[in-house]
């Protein structure tokens, strides 16, 4: 079994797939066995077309088996509002109801496939670390309970009191959000598939996409398909396939860790409710539990030799500071993995060609939005035209300077982690103003 990440580690023994060491037509063809790809092929499979997906390594070997499990059915930088003035009122709100309705599209599949996955619709909960990314939480939940969702506001006590973490001002929390276990879902999911119908190979990589007189053919060191659409759902793994389509985001690595299990005194302080969080820093902090009461957290890098050492050390130790743990268990796990971000932090499609796209839904929400994509682009397969679905769907458009833009993440990240503690000193010099009451 090859070890990725805890979610690797802990799925036991792995029957791999077979890679495809034949020529087969299909209707649909996908590349890439993440959430987008077998979400479509599931999708697909149960509108009764013919499907094959290649997997170049193994089911979740990419970020899909590389996160931390977090089911968040917004946008990581943008809010309602923000999209409808950018893509106008109906584009924007299609857009909006697609992500809306993305965790409990998860949990229902989950639900429906008897997927085990340590899966709990527990809720996600974001804090604000200031002020003023708190009156921006209270905007952000208004603009999504306007439209339906399960958003609540809760003060810096309720804060703390469901999470278990200090310093917080507010929060909001959307309630159809949850956790799983990434690999166990995403296994279950082509299990699921396959059972309908789709035929699914590994250590499948595909060397070339040519057009053929009824669509593409697509080839592999032992075999091909041949097929009528053709779904590229390799998001930032996809290499050279397609020349120029990865000058199209910014690739994101992104490192997590699990600690070895915490006691239980400690397990019923911290977010007793078993929420998912990720805050509003610059510097994002995520902490959630898995089932084993491992306590898990990520972050990104700053450029510089040995980051896989490195990296996850100072996750840890922010994780002690951020939750007054000063006796957190050891690192047990430490990962990495690669998201793509496009540069308005949108899902987003890419026509490559008649029949033939590419899709990016993560930008930091993976789970929720890459598995509502693989329903969307169903409809796409069976006839109804890709502008017509709620994703922006445009050709290539390649990022100026991308060669020096793409570490710009990276290179970010100390002014960013600065401005974050600025914003913690101006609380904190607010708090010591406070008068003591009676004076």
């Amino acid at each position: 079994m090859t070890v990725l990440s805890l979610w690797h580690a802990i799925g036991g023994p792995y029957p791999e797939r077979p890679p495809l060491a034949q020529s087969v037509d299909a209707d649909l063809a996908i590349i890439g066995g993440g959430f987008a790809g077998l979400s479509t092929a599931l999708h697909a499979a149960e509108k009764g077309l013919s499907v094959v997906l290649l997997e170049a390594e193994i089911i979740a070997w990419g970020a899909t088996g590389r996160n931390a499990g977090f089911v968040v059915p917004n946008f990581a930088k943008k809010d309602p509002d923000h999209i409808t003035a950018e893509l106008g009122a109906d584009r924007g709100e299609r857009l909006i109801r697609f992500a809306s309705g993305s965790a409990d599209l998860v949990f229902d599949l989950i639900r429906r496939h008897e997927i085990d996955c340590q899966a709990e619709q527990s809720g996600w909960i974001q804090p604000a670390h200031s002020a003023a990314a708190f009156a921006k939480v209270r905007s952000r939940a208004a603009q999504w309970a306007s439209r339906g969702r399960t958003a609540v506001v809760m003060d810096g006590a309720e804060t703390e009191r469901v999470t278990g973490a200090t310093g917080y001002v507010g929060s909001w929390t959307d309630r159809s959000g949850g956790v799983l276990d990434p690999v166990a879902y995403a296994r279950g999911l082509a299990n699921a598939a396959e059972a309908t119908g789709a035929r699914i190979f590994e250590r499948s990589p595909v060397t070339a996409i040519s057009r053929a007189s009824d669509g593409y053919l697509l080839t592999t060191a032992q075999g091909t398909v041949r097929a009528g659409k053709v779904f590229i759902a390799t998001n930032a793994y996809g290499g050279d396939l397609q020349p120029g389509l990865a000058r199209t985001y910014f690739p994101l690595r992104v490192f997590q860790i699990a600690t070895d299990p915490l006691p239980r005194e400690i397990r019923t302080r911290l977010l007793p409710g078993n929420q998912s969080v990720s805050d509003t820093r610059r510097n994002l902090f995520t902490f959630r539990f898995d089932a084993a009461n491992r306590l898990i957290s990520g972050g990104m890098h700053v450029f510089g030799p040995g980051a896989e050492r490195r990296v996850p050390r100072a996750i840890h130790r922010r994780l002690a500071t951020m939750l007054g743990l000063t006796d957190l268990p050891p690192i047990a796990h430490a990962w990495s993995g690669m998201a793509a971000v496009e540069p308005d932090f949108l899902p987003h499609l890419v026509d490559l060609g008649p029949g033939l796209i590419a899709g990016f839904a993560c930008n930091g929400r993976g789970i929720a939005l890459t598995t509502a994509l693989g329903r969307e682009l169903t409809a796409w397969a069976t006839g109804t035209p890709a502008s017509a679905l709620p994703i922006p769907f445009a050709p290539p458009t390649e990022i100026p300077f991308h060669g020096l833009l793409r570490h710009a993440p990276n290179m970010l990240l100390p002014w960013s982690m600065l401005r974050d503690r600025l914003d913690e000193v101006r609380i904190a010099k607010r708090q010591d103003n406070v008068p003591l009451s009676g004076s």
